[in-house]
């Protein structure tokens, strides 16, 4: 394997082991974006159980549950801007501040989010502000994936790249799952008024401890080291946007399609808290538990896919599961709208389980397509892209499904969804070999 310079970060360790560096790179990509996740979809919880009411109580109950998930897919809109101008600084001046800078603005935004008076102490402006600090959200949440991502594999030794890329992947599932705890405390702590009052602000608030430990954690780690050297070498690209759609634009787009499986059916995960409330009247603390249980579930399988991608290939890894996803995805809803227990918890668990498998390889995989003055870029946009279509999902299900029908179309839907993905990564080839710690194999 070929190796960074030493005058720029040293000699790479042995590739059987993470150093200490490398692990505690891991980890920072892990909690900040753990933190990130929270407070984007700990929002998404928020829409589904509280912010109809507290929001936008003078329209219909469909139509405020519709505008509650739009104002969540609002954030997927700024998000493209995000990734455009975090990509471009991360890819001229560096990773690491990026990755600061967006943790701090996400930290605002769900902070300011708990403080916003309800729509009947201020009227329209509480929706508006809500949805200002949505955009701030989705413009912060632009950069942090990629810049997560990268972190973690440009410091990796190669023959665990995958394992080290995963860490920030677990980010993902964790921030879920802290957030619906807190949620779920609320709800069986305060009575369903007091929950409505004042309950639902905890969890956002609660993101100014998470965001001081996370920004704590990321300034104590290094530079990425292929960025130092590009930097060193003065190689980077004027306008890396311009760049990666003249050079580099078709694994972007590849990202987008296979990116569009885990986007759509995580949505329609958070959907689901509304759906099963509202329509099918499962117990609110029941569905919270099992969407943190199917989240816990997910976390250990998305570090192992990673690892196990490092020994028998990212692509094979992703694309089983894609077609766990495929199968899930066509019986999702019919399992769910039995209302037995059992079957709603399988449908929410074989569905992370899915995303697990294929999500602990997929970032790392698509990392080694892109040139090192493009990286940032390339997998901001094109994650940020994914993520506009499918955010849409839960605000068009919103309309279709809670008036009790809706479930087949939906069904469908999800199955070509993950279908279109597992086309789209069985066709790319993925047999090109990147040292992400240094510049000479470009």
């Amino acid at each position: 394997m070929t190796v960074a310079s030493q005058g720029v970060e040293g000699p790479m360790p042995s590739q059987g082991r993470l150093s200490r560096e490398q692990l505690r790179v891991g980890i920072a990509s892990f909690f900040g974006n753990a933190v990130e996740q929270y407070d984007f979809f700990g929002y998404g919880t928020g829409a589904a159980l509280a912010f109809p009411t507290v929001f936008y109580p003078s329209v219909s109950p469909t139509l405020a549950y519709f505008l509650a998930f739009a104002t969540f897919a609002v954030g997927y809109f700024f998000r493209p801007l995000g990734s455009v101008v975090f990509g471009h600084l991360g890819d001229r001046i560096g990773r690491k501040r990026m990755l600061i800078v967006t943790l701090l603005m996400m930290g605002v935004g769900s902070t300011i989010i708990g403080l916003i008076p309800s729509y009947a102490a201020i009227g329209v402006a509480a929706p508006l502000i809500l949805l200002a600090m949505r955009a701030i959200q989705g413009f912060a949440i632009g950069g942090e994936g990629a810049g997560a991502v990268l972190m973690a594999v440009e410091h990796a030794p190669q023959r665990l790249r995958g394992l080290l890329g995963a860490f920030p992947q677990i980010g993902v599932s964790s921030g879920v799952v802290v957030a619906n705890l807190i949620f779920l405390l609320m709800s069986v702590l305060l009575t369903h008024d007091q929950f409505l009052a004042w309950g639902w602000r905890v969890p956002f608030l609660f993101s100014i401890v998470l965001v001081g430990i996370g920004t704590y954690i990321r300034l104590r780690v290094a530079e990425s080291p292929i960025f130092k050297e590009m930097e060193k070498r003065d190689q980077r690209t004027t306008v890396p946007i311009v760049t990666l759609f003249k050079r580099r634009w078709k694994p972007m787009v590849q990202l987008i399609v296979a990116l569009f499986y885990p986007n759509t059916q995580g949505y329609i995960f958070i959907f689901m808290l509304a759906y099963g409330t509202r329509v099918l009247h499962l117990p609110q603390p029941m569905l919270l538990a099992f969407s943190i249980a199917a989240n816990l579930c997910e976390m250990p399988l998305t570090l192992y896919s990673g690892h196990i991608s490092d020994r028998f290939g990212r692509k094979r890894i992703v694309l089983i599961g894609l077609a766990i996803g495929a199968v899930i995805g066509g019986a999702f809803f019919p399992l769910v709208d039995t209302r037995e227990p059992v079957l709603v918890f399988l449908a929410m668990l074989v569905m992370r389980l899915g995303i697990a498998t294929m999500y602990g390889p997929i970032y790392t995989m698509f990392s080694e397509q892109f040139d090192t003055n493009v990286r940032f870029s390339g997998i901001a946009v094109g994650n940020a892209i994914s993520g506009l279509i499918g955010a849409q999902i839960p605000a068009v299900a919103a309309l279709i499904m809670t008036g009790g029908q809706g479930s087949i179309p939906m069904s469908i839907f999800l199955f070509c969804a993950s279908a279109l993905a597992f086309i789209n990564v069985a066709m790319m080839r993925v047999d090109r070999k990147v040292d992400l710690t240094s510049l000479e194999t470009e």
